[in-house]
């Protein structure tokens, strides 16, 4: 049975039910008490007043019986009809929510439901029915966008790789290191690709164990790791803070703290460049946060600029120097462990020029 032959047979159901209980309380507080038998009260007769016999029970009965089967027939066919209608008009959003899932499992997440009316439990579904649906939508676009970004990714290196076989095939004077020097780079960067996109769908599946992580040591070791890229480009590390500690993947933050030093120092000022990382405990919603900051010189940066920098495959091309301008996903991989922690990711122009990245995870 449908929902609402269900509540159309409940809500007859409790008409009759209050029904029969009206009725039979009639007749245990009242009919009960009026004797079985014709009773002639002395000194009555004649009396217009009385009539002089009391009310038998039996001609009540007779009388009430048929009536009450009456009332309780009508008491059916009002709760019958009434509860159809009633429940037509309760479970009418409920068919709004129904065709707006339709059309999503068919692909269409434009549509919302879009509920009118004041804000009871149906009115919060639907809202929150179509802020999935829009969470839904923008997720399966910058999918979209991924996949195609990452195909064209993956495609330059085997074009490139292609495009130097079918030269040295042609060429009968071809130097044989140099071609290996260029396909070698070319297959590098082609795994490090790789190797950045099974990172990300690591981390957004959330496939690792959460352990006890001391933020400031993670700063320390990947500054340390980068520190010879700093000195051939002139980029001076400053790191400062206490133990800052949270939860999480030590590979995975570590790898965070890396590729925020490395895109830092990258894209700096041509010499004389300034990388700061700081590390700290701050206060978030309710709880004690982690906070990890990266701050660097560089050239002014636009608000609009800075708020696409998380995307995959986006880059600052007027800031990369072309020995080092990566897969462009380093600070995608950022923003995804951070979401994969709970955490924030915020970016922010300097107002001397540069960027300041703070990740906050909630402490430990």
């Amino acid at each position: 049975m449908s929902v609402r032959l269900k509540l159309t047979l409940s809500y007859a159901g409790f008409l009759m039910v209050a029904g029969a209980l009206l009725l039979a309380a009639v007749w245990w507080f009242l009919l009960r008490y009026v004797p079985d038998r014709a009773l002639i009260v002395p000194g009555s007769t004649g009396d217009p007043t009385t009539g002089g016999v009391f009310p038998v029970r039996s001609n009540l009965l007779r009388v009430f019986a048929p009536r009450a089967f009456a009332v309780l027939a009508f008491l059916l066919v009002f709760g019958l009809v009434g509860g159809w209608f009633l429940a037509g008009r309760m479970l009418a959003p409920l068919g709004r929510l129904t065709e707006a899932a339709r059309r999503a499992a068919t692909g269409s997440l434009s549509h919302r439901v879009g509920l009118p009316g004041r804000g009871d439990e149906f009115r919060e579904l639907a809202d929150a029915f179509d802020t999935m649906l829009a969470r839904l939508d923008a997720h399966m676009a910058e999918q979209r966008r991924f996949a195609a970004n990452a195909s064209h990714e993956l495609r330059t290196p085997l074009a490139i790789t292609k495009a130097l076989l079918d030269v040295a095939r042609t060429d009968p004077g071809r130097d044989t290191d140099a071609l290996l020097a260029r396909l070698g780079a070319v297959n590098t960067r082609a795994i490090d690709l790789t190797e950045a996109l099974l990172l990300v769908s690591r981390a957004e599946q959330r496939s690792f164990t959460r352990e006890s992580v001391d933020l400031s040591l993670l700063a320390e070791e990947a500054t340390e790791t980068l520190l010879p890229l700093a000195e051939r480009h002139g980029v001076t590390l400053e790191t400062s803070g206490g133990i800052t500690p949270t939860l999480g993947s030590p590979a995975l933050l570590l790898q965070l703290t890396t590729n925020l030093v490395h895109n830092a120092i990258v894209h700096n000022l041509p010499s004389g460049g300034t990388v700061r990382v700081t590390t700290g405990t701050g206060t978030g919603t309710g709880t004690g946060t982690a906070v990890l900051t990266v701050e660097n010189t560089g050239e002014p940066l636009s608000p609009e600029l800075v708020s696409t920098l998380t995307e995959p495959f986006r880059r600052g091309t007027e800031r990369v120097h072309t020995d080092h301008a990566g897969v462009g996903l380093g600070l995608a991989i950022v923003r995804t462990i951070t979401e994969a922690h709970d955490g924030t990711l915020t970016l922010a122009p300097r107002a001397d020029g540069g960027l300041r990245v703070s990740v906050e995870l909630p402490a430990s």
